[in-house]
């Protein structure tokens, strides 16, 4: 087996759709460059080779096993969620406790399939952005060893831009998902709070905590997200999508992103962050977006009741009892920020949600005007020497554009976004409201594709968008027509133009207040298919524009020339036999304009 195998999920599973190679023999390669370099600091504890490769083969012997979706996938675990097998320290070796099981997102992913090898450094009890505050030593980013790697997650993120594992988890507070992945080149997705389970995780702020996912490309974050999600009964914090949160139907045309103005922008003095932003904004707009200026100081301020607000005594309140006993084992810059919630009241809390009650408010306003959020990930990247040298304000830095996301109830992806001319990656971040992931996801792998070459398949959900229904409209829906705003109306989007399959006919009911033709199907009939618009609409508005229909048109399914189907208006047989048929004219637009020709 080759040490040089690629482990992006595309990769292997072609190697082994192809039988080049066996879960066994890509688990035994990972634990080959496991033993070529030290652990510390990118791990903590690691699996015994013996028994990842004993879950390898099992696999293997598994009938449906190559059908999971993440068969055979190594994968890491940042040190504060649960494996079972290893135990969890959240990086503080005083801390350590052996977990009954696994967390449940783990659990979730070893049962499609993945296969874990170890727990990664983090700062300790997740409380930083840099990575460095861990007894296990610092990690660096994978371009520059002189530079932090971002924290906490930082093992988690190093084990993959390293090539020691497919995908990795983190956790994400106030970025600890997403400023890993911008200092090392990769794609950190963030997901909505509670959109995973946190059960089996060592809370840092447990109202705000979630767990984040490291990957090499959106489409490897998008499926192993997909596995992973689900209601948690056993997570007080678990959430699942209501009908309409999770649509996006801006993603099949024209978007809009919100961008910060240049007096709100913040590069700490890094000049060419500032140009690969600019360029960034550029390359979405070549995308099809629409830039639009908002006011980034309600975000900003949500950020700072994060960073200097009483969210600090959450800390406190998830190991209070393991630091009355034994804070001299914990890193003292940890200790301090964590220690400083002895300073907050219970009136600090209550007045600090009031304010936060009023800024996602005025947040909501900002949304009205914006699809998506495109900001710098971080403004600018240190080395290890300028953090040691202030750790705390340079954390708080390194939270600039990031540590509001969660406060607000937004979902963002981390993605790539160019290198510095000295050789050091920047990144930036798509942002928008919960329940968004796969919206954000896909949209992330265009503009990352965009600029650079990247694994596998494009992550396209463009034809009918998450949390959309797809309706071909043939008649007084049509782009320009009376009923059109029946559809613009509830946020549709149009997203392309086309004809149904061969067997359709289309008539013009008689007696309408408003002329309708009525689309039908005849399996007897061998016809050209009848032109149509196909529009995508988010699924909690389509019950209201269906019990709109009136008789004798109503709703079914029609077939598209392309094989897919899709909803669309039916017509009652009755009304058929009253009508004129009109399918000669291929549509109903033709059809007007011969009628207006004729009178």
């Amino acid at each position: 087996m080759h040490r040089e195998i690629k482990l992006d999920l595309g990769s292997l599973r072609e190697l082994y759709k192809s039988r080049a190679a066996t879960p066994a023999d890509v688990v035994a390669a990972v634990y080959d460059r496991l033993a070529a370099q030290p652990l510390a600091p990118v791990w903590i504890s690691v699996a015994p080779r013996e028994k990842a490769l004993s879950r390898a083969r099992k696999l293997e012997r598994n009938p449906v096993g190559p059908v999971l979706p993440l068969y055979g996938i190594p994968f890491a675990i940042n040190d504060n969620i649960d494996l079972a097998g290893l135990p969890t320290t959240a990086a503080c070796p005083a801390y350590a406790y052996p977990p009954a099981r696994s967390a449940t997102v783990v659990q979730s992913l070893v049962d499609a399939g993945a296969i874990p090898v170890g727990k990664t450094n983090m700062d300790q009890f997740a409380t930083g952005l840099a990575g460095t505050r861990s007894p296990h030593g610092a990690c660096s980013s994978v371009f520059d060893a002189a530079y932090i790697s971002g924290g906490s997650s930082s093992g988690s993120a190093v084990a993959v831009a390293s090539g020691l594992v497919s995908f990795a988890l983190g956790t994400d507070t106030a970025g600890s998902g997403r400023v890993p992945a911008a200092f090392n080149g990769l794609v950190g997705l963030k997901p909505t709070r509670g959109a995973l389970s946190a059960h089996g995780v060592v809370p840092g702020c447990r109202t705000l905590d979630c767990i984040s996912i490291f990957s090499l490309t959106c489409d490897d974050a998008h499926t192993v997200w997909t596995a992973a999600r689900g209601f948690d009964a056993d997570d007080g914090f678990s959430r699942a999508p209501r009908p309409g949160d999770e649509s996006a139907p801006w993603l099949a045309g024209a978007f809009s992103f919100g961008v910060p103005p240049p007096s709100q922008l913040e590069f700490f003095g890094d000049d060419a962050a500032a140009a690969l932003y600019a360029q960034a904004v550029e390359r979405m707009e070549a995308l099809g977006g629409r830039k639009i200026e908002i006011d980034f100081s309600t975000f900003r301020a949500a950020g700072d009741l994060l960073s200097s607000g009483p969210w600090v005594a959450e800390r406190y309140a998830a190991i209070r009892q393991f630091m009355e006993l034994h804070a001299c084992g914990m890193d003292p810059v940890v200790r301090g920020i964590i220690e400083g919630a002895r300073r907050y009241s219970a009136v600090d809390a209550f007045t600090a949600e009031y304010q936060l009650r009023d800024l996602r408010r005025a947040a909501e306003t900002q949304w009205e005007s914006m699809d998506v959020l495109l900001l710098p990930t971080t403004g600018t990247i240190y080395t290890h020497e300028a953090v040691a040298a202030a750790p705390v304000p340079l954390d708080i830095n390194l939270g600039y554009y990031t540590r509001f996301v969660n406060l607000l109830d937004l979902a963002a992806v981390a993605v790539p976004a160019g290198v510095r001319a000295n050789g050091l990656p920047f990144g930036v971040s798509l942002i928008a409201p919960a329940f968004s992931e796969e919206a954000l996801l896909s949209l992330a792998d265009r503009f990352h594709r965009a600029q650079t070459p990247v694994p596998g398949d494009l992550l396209d959900l463009t034809a009918c968008p998450p949390g959309c229904i797809a309706l071909a409209v043939a008649g007084a829906h049509l782009s320009g027509q009376p009923l059109n705003h029946e559809l613009t109306d509830r946020r549709a989007q149009l997203v392309r133009s086309c004809r149904t399959a061969p067997g359709y006919r289309l008539y013009a009911l008689e007696g309408a207040q408003l002329p309708k033709p009525a689309l039908v199907r005849d399996r007897h009939f061998d016809g050209r298919g009848i032109e149509v618009e196909v529009w995508v609409m988010p699924e909690d508005e389509f019950g209201s524009f269906a019990a709109g229909v009136s008789a004798p048109l109503g709703i079914g399914n029609a077939v598209l020339d392309d094989g897919s189907t899709v909803k669309s208006f039916i017509c009652e047989p009755c009304a058929i036999a009253g009508a004129t048929e009109i399918t000669q004219f291929g549509g109903w637009r033709h059809y007007l304009s011969q009628a207006l020709a004729t009178r």
